[in-house]
């Protein structure tokens, strides 16, 4: 439909049908029941609890305003506020057909079970439109017909969904959690709004907390819209500011007093004193005059989340950055401040690595617990590396082995198994055998490598293949969908990668800590470096979607084997699902083993 065209049915139907006179916060406060199934305050839904999501709700009902955009922390109030309460709108006072998009199809089965559904059922204006006890074409978990319209969900992950039927009101939830593309159909955002150009009055709701920087679809969103602020007074001053982390004021020892300093006039206030204010908080826009409405929150925001809690969160994951893990503060940063987080460029130094090597008086170091390889199989030979594991994923490389031979002869794979068999020595005596091992079969020879791991399953040997894409998870379940029907798993390599990367950065010998021998035996030599740190991580453009992948570093044009025998090897622990904590000098707790481990026993073996 031309621009021209939608202007003069807007103009008309404007005409034959003016514009709602109550608004979305109105019918929520005077409607909306909240289940006891799901909420901490069941009963009447009151704005009030929330303030700050009373001028979103009414933007959302607005005609005049086509499209809405929160960049939130998690503990807003975002699914009942901006998701369940449109829903129950646009049935109850404003019947359309509705889409909900969530980012796959198992979350949206989730959130009609559990969100949805009680919502009808608990709020006297919705449960006679739907006979959501009584499955039939009309009402189906996925789907569900009311007088004027209808609710259809569907996942990020389904084109089929996405292209199934007209809407004129679109709720996309946690968009930062969509995949890049639909199947093979392209992006579901760009793919489901082709399902609204027939309605003058389509609405189009896109929610999420943030990921990464540059590739954060709802940071994208809000940079194209008017950049709402939530801004409170201060209790000593009366100006209006954003609430920001850096303003907050705590000691680490005593979380009993948390404060906020002004930015204006350096007061210093309590947390109360600030939450009482909230009620007089309002949104502040950096550019009024863009259609598109863009609203920011952070946690600080929220009346449903005590400060000290957020401090908390903060505290812990700040240590575990200390130790190497920045997952814990990025999950914090995105959830709890609504800010996307800045990748640093994976790219490591082979030759610092290679200097900060370290002679080893003895095969296996006393800190290692858990042994585990990892096996990359070419066509002429086979490369190996073995890692010990220790307390908090403090690694030593045992031994990088390659084994040269034609891998339709039967001998090489006999000293592959010969190999894997043998029995490592720990400085204190303790004979050691490798506890798990992963077995690339991406290549050539994959019914060898499936039947080569299913006899020695019991040995824990697994044969794996790598899958790229940043949204791949690590270590999915396992699938026996081989000729060998063995236990095949399909690792999420770039997510390993990264891994990897991030302990190979730590400089301090303890958590995460990377070791490496300088015996001349072990095969650590200028070359292995080469290979490990072979790759960059580097943000790049397909079919205009941004994301993260992995790419030789410049100028180099040989393989990567060892950054692939250490992922391998990597996996092959976490497929375990043994974690080493310490518990005193001489003993670790294997944890999710439930069995301990001294350093005077053997570690299980194959």
């Amino acid at each position: 439909m031309k621009a021209a065209t939608r202007e003069l049915f807007k103009r008309i139907f404007s005409v034959l049908k003016p514009p709602p006179d109550m608004t979305l916060s109105q019918w929520a406060d005077e409607k909306r029941v909240l289940s006891k199934k799901n909420s901490a305050e069941p009963g009447r839904w009151k704005t009030s609890k929330a303030p700050y999501q009373r001028e979103i709700m009414d933007a959302i009902s607005d005609v005049a305003i086509q499209k809405v955009v929160v960049m939130s922390a998690a503990q807003i109030g975002k699914t009942d506020g901006f998701i369940l309460n449109p829903i129950g709108y646009y049935m109850d006072y404003d019947p359309s057909p509705i889409m909900v998009i969530q980012p796959n199809l198992q979350m949206g089965e989730s959130f009609s079970k559990d969100r949805l559904s009680p919502m009808i059922q608990d709020t006297p204006a919705l449960r006679e439109k739907v006979s959501d006890k009584t499955k039939n074409s009309g009402n189906t978990i996925l789907h569900k017909e009311f007088p004027g319209g209808n609710i259809t969900i569907v996942g990020a992950n389904s084109p089929s969904g996405l292209r199934s039927r007209s809407v004129r009101i679109l709720l996309a939830d946690e968009i930062d959690a969509y995949p890049a593309t639909a199947g093979k159909e392209g992006d579901p955002l760009l793919l489901v709004s082709k399902r609204l150009t027939t309605f003058w009055n389509k609405k189009e709701v896109f929610i999420s907390t943030p990921t990464i920087k540059g590739a954060s679809r709802i940071e994208i969103e809000f940079e194209n819209s008017t950049q709402e602020i939530w801004n409170v007074p201060c209790p000593a001053c009366g100006e209006f500011q954003p609430l920001e982390w850096a303003q907050v004021n705590f000691d680490k020892n005593n979380l009993d007093e948390i404060n906020y300093t002004c930015q204006k006039c350096g007061a210093v206030s309590s947390e109360t004193e600030w939450k009482e204010l909230f009620v007089k908080g309002k949104f502040v826009s950096r550019f009024p005059e863009r259609t598109v409405r863009g609203f920011y929150l952070n946690s600080l925001a929220s009346l449903f989340v005590e400060w000290r809690e957020i401090v908390e969160k903060f505290l812990i994951a700040n240590e575990e950055k200390k130790k190497g893990n920045v997952e814990m503060l990025k999950v914090w940063t995105n959830t709890e401040m609504a800010q996307t987080w800045e990748e640093e460029g994976y790219e490591i130094a082979d030759d610092e690595l290679f200097m900060r090597r370290e002679k080893y008086n003895c095969e296996v170091p006393n800190g290692v617990f858990v042994l585990t390889a990892g096996i990359d199989t070419q066509d002429d030979r086979f490369e190996i590396e073995v890692v010990g594991w220790g307390i908090e994923h403090e690694s030593w490389g045992i031994k990088y082995q390659i084994i040269y031979g034609d891998l339709k002869q039967q001998d090489v794979w006999d000293k592959l198994d010969d190999f894997l068999n043998q029995t490592f020595i720990r400085a204190d005596g303790t004979k050691m055998k490798i506890f798990r091992a992963c077995m690339d079969a991406g290549g050539h020879f994959f019914n060898e490598v499936c039947k080569f791991c299913k006899v020695r399953f019991s040995r824990g040997i697994f044969p794996i293949r790598g899958r790229a894409g940043s949204d791949v998870p690590y270590i999915p379940r396992g699938s026996k969908n081989n000729r060998a029907n063995t236990p095949l798993f399909t690792l999420g390599v770039d997510t390993g990668k990264g891994l990897i990367y991030q302990r190979l950065s730590i400089e301090n010998e303890g958590a995460n800590y990377c070791h490496f021998p300088s015996n001349k035996d072990r095969g650590y030599t200028a070359e292995y470096f080469k290979g490990l740190t072979s790759e960059r991580r580097v943000l790049t453009y397909r079919k205009g979607i941004s994301q993260f992948v992995w790419k030789p570093k410049q100028n180099w044009t040989k393989r990567n084997e060892p950054l692939d025998c250490r992922n391998y090897a990597q996996a092959a622990l976490e497929i375990s699902g043994v974690v080493l904590k310490k518990k005193d000098e001489n003993t670790a707790v294997a944890a999710g083993s439930g069995k301990r481990r001294k350093r005077q026993t053997r570690s299980g073996g194959i």
